[in-house]
């Protein structure tokens, strides 16, 4: 066949291309198509020189009243001629398959693979060292990105505008590199996927990050430079990188039969990663095992701020090369305004997963809620500014918010996952390779330790020959009159040039390079002064060429100086982790990971739950002011941000919480969100899954749960409980029935004891029992418990405490018309439990409607503080607060308006020894 396209004047090349060409125009034939019709209308056919086609004419073209040639008459030619082919007649197949695998390599190795010692794709590294040869530097001005496509397609890269554009584009977002390369001005696209503007638009240059790392070595022979595609220009092969940026801004590329899809990560942790192995290699280092490797790199570091779920899938991609990273958006819930006095729970989003299209996020929510496969969520918009992001999901009242968050991460790509695929080019960018975490920071180091190298053998050599001109200008100094005569004797200058390098001088004898240098001196470098700079020189540059054999022949040398720079990178541009990564629900954590320290828990009355860690709060001196422990700056929702409990726990231990509808949460303390001291924290149902109409309303911290110890759970309508601590050992965040309650009845109080303790319970109406917590059988869990007292109509449980016998205890009684005192607890006997009790306080004649709010046991240097139905509040020392008997009626302690009522009254944080609240 290629014989007969020769016969008709088409060379060999030409008929391979159009074999491959019109192949894949779907010629048909057993094994490929062994015949076709060209373009010129002739059909090949084995028997003799090409035939006219019946579609032509005699001169060739295309004739439309010929007769039409079906597929099935050309498949039976095709079958024929491959029966009777000869035997130099091109294999199609082999050439389609040779054709196929050049196209696949040209894919593979020029346009889809990063290499793995730069991280750059081509089109990448030629549009940095593009903008690197016009002076695009950052110190500069920006110049019209236009320019810089052109300049990249003309010189390095013959495809697309369209590609090199998008390319350059992805280099200077900040929401798709950890750091971007290209500093942009302009539109340069959204999170939302809108396109940036035109490239006659955006103006551009190199980041301080590329400059520096990517390009500052790049004129020192540091890396081997090739031809472009018409060998008019030359490019560099590969960017001499100081960082391992293929994983510090990631990469994604589809090639023939390979792909690769590598997440970014934080450039200090990846430098910490290389200062630790390169120093290992040193002799004498500390070898770093992958353990150690995982803890310096957790796991990928996105540009969007989003958390990782767990360690498992991170560690399974560092160490296969493949896994899947689950990626969630950061929310929180808040209490959004729908009217002037009205407010509802909405679900705050302000960060997304990476690579998540806010725009098409927001329009899957709501068709999920158009169908009503979303229950829960009454309003969406999306409040997103130049600031940041803001969705707001406002729910319904009657809502659960933990449960509509997890629908959410169900459902949406709110929570979704990063298929990681470790392939990138090894064996000096020829080679696809499969890696893992180690060897691409192994292939980096490597890379970098012989780039240094280079360096050093290109400025060894500078200095070498710099070094002989200064040898020969120092000899001419020395013998001055005799080089001034020969240079004046000389008929020219080529003839001084000689005479100077003249062999058969036996006192100097220059070389051409010496003597060109020598024949360039002015009268005035011939000075004395001149010869001292001269003489200066060549001792510095005798102790470079020392420093710069010894790093070509000293590895540690080389390994001492990547330290050193890997440190001055990691001062100069590493910036704090974006990515949090939080425990993975569905794993056992392993607690030893997680350091057990000290901690404040604060949970105030608005329903916000933050720790914070002990250290926050120094010693202070008696009678300072003390630290803001919580956020206070609404005056409207003072009464919510006032504290409800506050304790101090380890990290380690396990923290109860009881809802009224006897519903018990348990999580440890180290699992409740970190907050600062005056932030408001966390609401409890994004942490707990709490019902919108609950309340949590007793809050222990538990270290060991004893077999010796209980807890007592006493409800409004009277009804107590004692169950062992121990049945709530293996209480989780789901929650847990703890009380049977009948309809209107609420669980507020819950107590550790023993059963050496004693128990008081105190009615609204001012009775009080107290009995021994020995005689409460312990019940099971889901139990109601036995009643605690006998109660007249219509009254109820006020308060319950749990005594410990000590003699200066006392019992603070507040009613709600604002009268209280101290009552001495040993003024209680211990009696029967199920009596009705004695008299606690006796209210004031003419009272008819007051009530005893709070009647808890406090000690003489605590501080109350004491709210009103209104908002009303007031703080008061205990002491001043005077002691008197059961039957007293107690002092004014807070003035209530007309129509107020004292509704809380809780005890001030103390200020301990390590502490301040």
């Amino acid at each position: 066949l290629t014989r007969t396209m020769m016969n008709q004047r088409l060379r060999p090349s030409l008929a391979k291309s159009l074999l491959v060409g019109l192949c894949c125009l779907g010629i048909h034939g057993q094994h490929g198509a062994s015949s076709f019709i060209s373009p010129w209308g002739y059909q090949s056919s084995h028997h003799g020189p090409l035939q006219m086609s019946q579609a032509t004419d005699e001169a060739g073209s295309y004739d439309p009243q010929a007769s039409f040639v079906s597929e099935a008459d050309i498949a039976s030619q095709a079958n024929d001629f491959v029966a009777n082919a000869a035997t130099d007649v091109i294999d199609l197949p082999d050439e389609i398959s040779n054709s196929f695998m050049q196209y696949a390599l040209s894919i593979i190795l020029g346009r889809a693979l990063p290499d793995a010692r730069d991280g750059m794709k081509p089109v990448h590294r030629r549009i940095l060292y593009a903008m690197h040869g016009l002076g695009m530097g950052p110190n500069t001005s920006f110049r019209k990105c236009a320019r810089v496509v052109g300049e990249v397609l003309g010189k390095y890269h013959p495809h697309g505008d369209t590609a090199v554009y998008d390319a350059l584009v992805r280099l200077a977002q900040d929401f798709s590199t950890n750091i971007p390369l290209i500093d942009g001005h302009g539109n340069f696209g959204s999170i939302d996927a809108d396109p940036a503007a035109a490239m006659r638009y955006t103006e551009c240059r190199l980041t301080k990050l590329s400059a520096e790392t990517l390009l500052d070595d790049i004129n020192l022979d540091t890396v081997e430079f090739l031809p472009n595609f018409d060998g008019s220009e030359y490019e560099p092969s590969v960017l001499p990188a100081k960082v391992p940026m293929l994983l510090l801004n990631g990469g994604a590329g589809i090639a023939v039969g390979m792909a690769t899809n590598v997440p970014p990560h934080n450039l200090g942790e990846l430098l910490d990663a290389c200062l630790a192995i390169t120093k290992s290699n040193n002799e004498g280092g500390e070898e770093v095992t992958d353990n150690m490797l995982m803890n310096i790199i957790p796991g990928p570091d996105f540009p969007t701020n989003a958390c990782i779920i767990g360690k498992s899938g991170s560690r399974k991609l560092y160490t296969t090369g493949n896994g899947g990273v689950t990626m969630r958006a950061v929310m929180h819930l808040e209490q959004v305004a729908t009217g002037k006095k009205s407010k509802r729970n909405a679900i705050i989003v302000t960060e997304l997963p990476y690579q998540v299209n806010k725009a098409a996020l927001l329009e899957r929510i709501a068709s999920l809620v158009n169908e009503k496969k979303l229950e829960g969520i009454a309003d969406l918009r999306d409040e997103s500014d130049r600031d940041g992001i803001r969705m707001v999901i406002e729910l319904k009242r009657d809502a659960v918010a933990a449960v509509v968050e997890n629908n959410l991460l169900k459902k949406t790509s709110l929570q979704t996952s990063f298929s990681g695929n470790f392939l990138a080019l090894f064996g000096d960018g020829t080679v696809p390779q499969r890696f893992t975490l180690r060897e691409a920071l192994d292939c980096f180091l490597d890379f970098r330790f012989k780039t240094i190298r280079n360096k050093c053998a290109f400025q060894l050599d500078k200095a070498d020959n710099r070094a002989h001109i200064v040898d020969g200008l120092m000899m001419a100094l020395d013998y001055t009159d005799e080089v001034i005569e020969i240079v004046r004797g000389a008929p020219d200058q080529a003839a001084a040039r000689a005479a100077l390098m003249d062999e058969k001088n036996e006192r100097f004898c220059l070389s051409s390079a010496q003597a060109d240098a020598v024949l360039k001196l002015q009268l005035g470098q011939l000075t004395r002064l001149n010869g001292n700079k001269l003489t200066d020189e060549r001792n510095t540059l005798t102790e470079n060429q020392t420093n710069l054999r010894n790093l070509i022949t000293n590895d540690g040398a080389v390994r001492d100086v990547m330290v050193e720079e890997f440190g001055a990178l990691k001062n100069k541009f590493a910036q704090p982790r974006k990515t949090k990564i939080l425990p993975d629900e569905d794993e056992k954590l392993d607690i030893d990971l997680v350091q057990n320290e000290r901690s404040v828990i604060v949970v105030t009355r608005g329903g916000y739950i933050k720790r914070m860690p002990l250290k926050t709060f120094e010693s202070q001196n008696r009678g300072t002011r003390g630290k803001k422990g919580t956020s206070n700056t609404d005056i409207s929702d003072s009464g919510d941000n006032e504290i409800a409990h506050c304790f101090t726990c380890n990290d380690h231990d396990t923290v109860l919480m009881v809802s009224q509808s006897g519903i018990a949460y348990g999580l440890r303390a180290y699992q409740i969100p970190e907050a600062g001291r005056t932030a408001k924290g966390a609401p409890i149902p994004s942490v707990l899954p709490v019902k919108a109409n609950d309340v949590i309303t007793s809050v222990l911290p538990v270290s060991r749960f004893s077999k010796d110890e209980y807890i007592v759970l006493a409800t409004e309508f009277g009804w107590i409980k004692k169950t062992p601590l121990a049945a709530f050992e293996k209480l989780t965040s789901r929650g847990l029935i703890i009380a049977s309650l009948v309809e209107g009845d609420r669980l507020n109080w819950c107590e550790k004891c023993t059963d050496a303790d004693d128990i008081l319970v105190g009615s609204s109406r001012g009775q009080a029992t107290r009995f021994a917590a020995s005689s409460l059988r312990p019940t099971a869990r889901t139990s109601r418990g036995v009643k605690s007292m006998k109660m007249k109509t219509h009254d109820k449980i006020a308060d319950m405490n749990v005594l410990t016998g000590k003699d200066d205890e006392c019992l603070l009684v507040v009613t709600t018309e604002g009268y209280g005192k101290r009552v001495k607890t040993s003024e209680f006997r211990t009696t029967a439990r199920g009596g009705s009790g004695v008299i606690a306080i006796k209210f004031k004649a003419g009272r008819l409607d007051d009530r005893i709010s709070t009647m808890r046991v406090v000690d003489e240097e605590d501080e109350i503080m004491l709210i009103t139905s209104q908002g009303v509040m007031v703080r008061q020392r205990v002491k001043d607060i005077s002691c008197q008997g059961r039957s007293a009626t107690g002092v004014l302690v807070q003035k209530v308006g007309k129509g107020d009522r004292i509704s809380t009254v809780s005890i001030v944080p103390k200020e301990h020894d390590d502490v301040t609240a």
